[in-house]
């Protein structure tokens, strides 16, 4: 939410009577100007032919704008103005609300309002309002929404608001110094619970356990803390150590699932909400929200190396952390993420290779041979891996059957399969939830062994 308070003497009182009749007589509008106009070419004809009567008329004429831009700027009273949106962050393709309040917290009651709010034209039109009278400690509310389909962060504002004067001779501009930003993330597709490869990871009989802090449940005997349950106190330690022992016992640690988004400018065609990009992008925001929601430890990994949420030194989000917070962080991520420079992929494998990370999930653009080598490796140091790999060049063109092209992409997909990826092609338009669903089923078909139960 954003706040402020204009007044309507405006900044440009201070700068003396000078400036003050500079302003003023900016601020006429068309009929203000054209009766300025008309009075002074009445009184010129008035004084050349000598008729008393029309020197009064064309006087009259002339002295009203001015009237009225005066009055009008010398009206003090302030406003305060505030924006709230509703949500601040939302999915490429919904609306939002943009809520705005006006609070007339002078002593002397407004004129006639012209509310104006900036918004970037991706958003659409530019809202306008009109607002009449607000008495003393008065408010007004009014709303308008706003809709993209492209991703990214949108300043909303400054506010502007225009005064008038009831005769609509001038008029005058004042600008709040706030503004909040719209943020539009990838839309999100809700993926069916399967079972893949790798999850043996997480909770459950069989799986990975860790030792946890002082006061908690760990695995061995250790010596008494205030605090410690007495129902766990190990009494054959306790004899044979001389001190009270109590019983450590093991705690699950939670599954890891790394989603790897390849960025490279050179492995996707086209632009725009439909293209093979923006497919990746929503398609790693989903399996995100996805594996979050199924209790797994997240971080999102780009070919540059970036990691995110990027807390300690595995680059996961930790446990002080929300998932609600994760995936804020993450979303916001994808919300701006754009196109890397990077030729190849080697910096992601970097990472990869630093230790095991559960489950990898990843979404390539185009891979020659040499990057479907790397590609290949970063399946070594994960517990699973499933690849959705990208055609772009099938989103860009009607015709696929370009000669050898077919052949070429099945070749990288082998490569991958036979390296221990479960490696799906993405055809144009292909859904995603379908390809989840699919990925199991080839998982299945292989026939892996020791799967647990899964997201």
């Amino acid at each position: 939410m954003s706040t402020g308070v204009p007044s309507a003497d405006g900044p440009e009182a201070d700068r003396g009577d000078k400036g003050g009749v500079r302003t003023a007589l900016a601020g006429l509008t068309t009929r203000g100007r054209s009766f300025f106009a008309a009075g002074i070419a009445a009184a010129v004809c008035a004084y050349v032919l000598g008729q008393s009567d029309l020197l009064r008329v064309g006087l009259m004429l002339a002295v009203l704008p001015l009237v009225c831009a005066t009055v009008l700027y010398r009206t003090r009273y302030r406003v305060a103005g505030s924006r709230r949106l509703s949500p601040a962050r939302v999915p490429a393709g919904s609306e939002a609300r943009v809520h705005l309040r006006m609070d007339n917290v002078s002593r002397l009651p407004t004129g006639l309002l012209m509310l104006q709010d900036r918004v970037p034209y991706v958003l659409g039109p530019r809202p306008r309002f009109v607002l009449d009278r607000v008495e003393p400690g008065g408010r007004r509310e009014v709303s308008y929404r706003v809709r993209s389909d492209l991703r990214g962060r949108y300043p909303l504002g400054p506010l502007q608001l225009r005064l008038t004067d009831p005769f609509g001779m001038c008029e005058l501009t004042r600008s709040f110094s706030t503004y909040d930003t719209l943020t539009v993330i990838p839309r999100v597709e809700a993926l069916p619970p399967v079972r893949l490869n790798g999850e043996a990871k997480g909770y459950g009989d069989g799986r990975q356990r860790s030792l946890a802090l002082a006061g908690e449940d760990d695995a061995i005997p250790r010596g008494y803390r205030y605090g410690d349950d007495l129902r766990r106190v190990h009494w054959r330690s306790t004899a044979r150590y001389g001190e009270l022992m109590v019983r450590r016992e093991e705690q699950p640690q939670r599954a890891r699932c790394t989603v790897l988004l390849d960025t490279r400018g050179l492995g996707y065609a086209g632009a725009g909400p439909d293209s093979a990009f923006e497919w990746a992008v929503s398609g790693a925001a989903s399996v995100l929200v996805h594996m979050l929601e199924r209790g797994f430890s997240v971080r999102l990994l780009t070919d540059t190396g970036n990691s995110v949420p990027g807390e300690g030194a595995d680059g996961f989000a930790g446990a002080s952390q929300g998932t609600a917070d994760a995936a804020g962080l993450m979303m916001d991520t994808l919300a701006v993420i754009d196109h890397s420079d990077d030729t190849g992929l080697s910096r992601a494998y970097d990472v990869l290779r630093r230790g095991n990370e559960g489950l990898l999930v990843a979404f390539f653009g185009d891979l020659d041979e040499e990057q479907a080598t790397v590609v290949a490796k970063m399946r070594q140091r994960s517990g699973g891996a499933l690849a959705f790999v990208l055609d772009s060049e099938s989103w860009v063109r009607e015709s696929t059957d370009v000669p050898g092209a077919w052949q070429e992409r099945e070749e990288r997909l082998r490569m991958l399969r036979e390296a221990g990826w479960t490696a799906l092609g993405v055809p144009r338009g292909a859904s995603l939830e379908e390809l989840w669903r699919l990925a199991d089923r080839e998982r299945m078909g292989v026939g892996v062994a020791g799967a647990g139960e899964g997201p």
